[in-house]
């Protein structure tokens, strides 16, 4: 028998033929967060399997496991979900804040019985297109970087800015040896531009945009991938439709520029 499953008590069924799947996984799809950050919450020891608390990576579970997160008993989610929000500005894109400001996941607790963890990040005064999910897989694949997936913004400045800012951000900039690049960009008039980016780091546009001393009045995203946000208000959400889904999955799907967002 395994040394370490002997020591949790847990039954070592892989000799049976059952299957066995790593913890991270099975964490997922129990919607409690994609594979990458459910890793990040097992290495915190908030993880018990059989009443022992697991923290190492690599470590398996069958059906006939027990798993708690922070004490509570987790079982996987029968139905995939797959949501678009609007998320307003003041809301962070976190399940829960140690400031105790309001979080875009709140927005759904009424409508969807199933834990959603948000897909990538939006920062708390930005606005707009969000994706929420329990696939974690589905996460692990779309907030990848290799995916390749665009994630557009229309930025409302202050003042008039200079063009040569676009063109900088467009050739590349390197911020306190981070570099940032956005894959295009145009001025819409004196006080708007239109931006996309393909990584998306933290709070990308900010940084550049603050580097070159203009400033953000409004920044909203209106698109991920061929995810529109349309008509959709700030608070509203809606499901992903199987076209949406497949797109993202890098399973086709094309879209055109954005021209029509309603801003509020």
């Amino acid at each position: 028998m395994n040394r370490r499953a002997a020591a949790l008590n847990l039954p070592v069924k892989e000799e049976d033929g059952e299957k066995k799947i790593r913890l991270q996984v099975y964490l997922a799809r129990c919607g409690v967060a994609s594979r990458r950050t459910s890793e990040e919450i097992i290495r915190s020891g908030r993880v018990k399997v059989n009443g022992a608390v697991v923290s190492e990576m690599g470590f398996k579970v069958s059906a006939g496991d027990q798993v708690y997160l922070d004490g509570n008993l987790l079982h996987p989610e029968e139905k995939k979900r797959y949501v678009l929000l609007n998320k307003p500005a003041g809301y962070v894109a976190t399940l829960s804040d140690e400031k105790g400001r309001p979080s875009a996941a709140s927005l759904l607790v009424n409508a969807y019985p199933e834990r959603l963890y948000n897909v990538g990040r939006l920062d708390m005064y930005s606005q707009g297109a969000i994706i929420f999910t329990n696939d974690g897989e589905f996460a692990s694949k779309v907030s990848h970087p290799s995916s390749g997936i665009e994630k557009e913004y229309l930025v409302e400045t202050s003042l008039p800015f200079n063009s040569d800012v676009l063109k900088a951000f467009v050739s590349g900039v390197r911020i306190d040896n981070v570099f940032y690049k956005a894959l295009s960009a145009e001025k819409l008039s004196p006080k708007k531009m239109r931006l996309v980016l393909l990584e998306g780091k933290n709070r990308e546009i900010r940084r550049v945009l603050g580097f070159f001393d203009v400033h953000i009045k409004k920044l909203v995203r209106v698109r991920i991938g061929s995810v529109l946000l349309g008509d959709l208000p700030p608070g509203g959400y809606r499901d992903l439709t199987l076209n949406e889904i497949n797109s993202l999955l890098g399973k086709g799907g094309k879209w055109g520029k954005y021209e029509n967002y309603r801003g509020n």
